[in-house]
């Protein structure tokens, strides 16, 4: 299976693809369409509305960040925590840990913007360019046996 090592840039761009289309999803009627709604929301769930303009803004922004490849650990980080939030104080208490049917999308959100703040974006990315500069690993003397 050392072929598959080839496909990591790949398989890293597409799980940031999805991610950031997701939040962008979700955050963009929390900025620019149902606001109101949202903060309401936010406060019914016992949040404070200002929650609303943060997560949404995060979401919104950090998605677009996440497709660029721009910051991609920090802004997965803020997204597991997020998820994890939204886990703990709004999914968990309502429906209970035996119901994963009803909090399976913020599972796997929080479960894959964490495996992407841990892996980092990968070769196909701003990230590389910029902080990376460009350079690629560095390569291992090949040792004799």
């Amino acid at each position: 299976m050392r072929f598959m090592e080839h496909l990591k840039p790949l398989s890293l761009f597409l799980l940031r693809l999805a991610l950031g289309a997701i939040f962008i999803e979700h955050g963009y009627p929390k900025l620019f369409t149902n606001h109101n709604a949202s903060v309401q929301s936010f406060a019914h769930m016992g949040l404070p509305g200002y929650f609303a303009t943060i997560f949404g803004a995060l979401e919104f922004f950090g998605g677009m960040l996440l497709i660029a490849g721009l910051l991609t650990r920090i802004v997965a980080l803020l997204f597991s925590i997020e998820m994890a939030i939204d886990l703990v104080r709004v999914e968990l208490p309502h429906v209970g840990v035996y119901a994963i049917a009803k909090y399976e999308l913020p599972l796997v959100l929080c479960a894959a913007a964490f495996a992407l703040a841990t892996a980092g974006a990968g070769a196909i990315s701003l990230d590389r360019i910029t902080f990376e500069g460009g350079r690629s690993a560095p390569k291992r003397p090949k040792t004799a046996n």
